[in-house]
């Protein structure tokens, strides 16, 4: 008897929703509550809060807080424990951080009815997104991201990892979480590296999709320096709502494509953080990569060295350092090894996304490496004429 092949067809909706606010675990402010309450009218849900330790240092009442505010709403949220994690990148480098975490959702009986609620920067919420991820096949997840790339990018997608074999996210997981909460405060106590860092991402996705943004960034580039907060949260808010949307609406939320244009500057940005020991922040790779893309886009002819010129001046005034860690020939063949890395990483085709125009992605699916190296040294050497 000839036995016919078995085929079922399913979809899972997701949804998830970003929220902001100020003062988040003050008494009076309610949005905690209700969103674990939505979950659960009835109430009695454990929680499991996950620090990370830089915030723990500058927001030394948080913990404490955090206790006197479950309290508070006993009736519905069931405070199990607090851990406090590395922060940084280190968070993502050791499998011990994963582990902690771990042995938390253990010790505590979180089980998937109950939360994990993430504290931190954007490389502690991958990790213990991840963690989350695969206890029980999949707890639920509330993110509160506190820098501005966790904000407004890395916080807001699908994604969680971790890295091994010195390779960024080797390891890592599509979940979605519950809800993500940007509480603006925690951006206060950050650093002027910090602060500026996290703009990359929206320079990025700016670039790719949308100049009128761009025109938005380049216009606020000395208030976006000099802190301004109105300034920034609608940055935030914006870059957030664009990636969001991305995911959303881009056709491959779980990356089974070959294209990843929110990966625009990213091939050389995650190689160089690797080549410093991650002593670079992931933003202020992130603007090195974009630099060097844009600048072997104008070396194709894709954009006008006007163009090139007014992208590079931008990020400049607003503080980055654009100079590639790359002047022997051997660093600068270890970073062109990142190319086929993020080809791996992704599978397929290798594709790279460029400009050809600013608001407007160009893939291409080669990379000329004389001309790369050409790019790198230009970037390095030759000054910006309108800065």
């Amino acid at each position: 008897m000839e036995l016919k092949p078995i085929k079922q067809t399913f979809s899972v909706p997701y949804e998830y929703q970003l929220y902001f606010t100020k003062g988040l675990f003050h008494i009076e402010n309610t949005l905690f509550y209700d969103i674990v309450q939505e979950y659960k009218p009835q109430g009695g849900v454990k929680i499991l809060f996950v620090i990370d330790d830089g915030v723990d240092y500058h927001h030394k009442g948080l913990r404490a807080q955090i206790r006197a505010y479950c309290e508070k709403y006993d009736s519905c949220l069931t405070y199990t424990d607090t851990l406090v994690v590395a922060g940084g990148e280190q968070a993502k480098n050791e499998n011990a951080h994963v582990e902690k975490v771990l042995q938390g959702i253990n010790a505590n009986a979180i089980c998937r009815h109950s939360f994990v609620v993430v504290i931190g920067g954007g490389a502690v919420i991958d990790m213990v997104g991840y963690a989350a991820a695969i206890a029980h096949r999949g707890v639920k997840l509330i993110r509160i991201p506190t820098t501005v790339l966790s904000q407004n990018d890395s916080a807001v997608g699908v994604k969680n990892s971790i890295n091994i074999f010195g390779k960024k996210n080797f390891l890592g997981t599509f979940a979605p979480p519950f809800a993500i909460i940007n509480d603006q405060d925690f951006l206060l106590t950050l650093e002027q590296r910090d602060w500026i860092s996290g703009v990359s991402e929206a320079i990025k996705v700016a670039l790719i999709k949308d100049r009128a943004f761009f025109d938005f960034i380049a216009l606020n580039a000395q208030a976006l320096k000099e802190r301004d907060r109105e300034t920034m949260q609608y940055l935030i808010y914006k870059c957030a709502e664009m990636h969001m949307a991305h995911i959303a609406q881009g056709g491959d939320p779980f990356e089974q494509g070959s294209s990843r244009p929110l990966d625009f500057g990213h091939w050389a940005a995650h190689k160089m953080e690797a080549m410093t020991h991650y002593t670079l922040r992931h933003g202020e790779a992130v603007a090195k990569g974009i630099a060097l893309d844009v600048t072997y886009a104008q070396l194709l002819g894709l954009i006008t060295k006007k163009d090139l010129d007014h992208i590079l001046g931008v990020m400049l005034h607003i503080g980055f350092d654009l100079a590639l860690p790359v002047e022997t020939p051997k660093e600068q063949n270890t970073l062109l090894a990142g190319i086929e890395e993020f080809r791996e990483h992704l599978g397929g085709t290798l594709t790279i996304t460029l400009l050809s125009d600013i608001g407007k992605k160009h893939d291409v699916h080669t990379i000329d490496e004389s001309l790369m190296l050409k790019a790198m040294e230009q970037l390095n050497h030759q000054p910006i004429t309108n800065p």
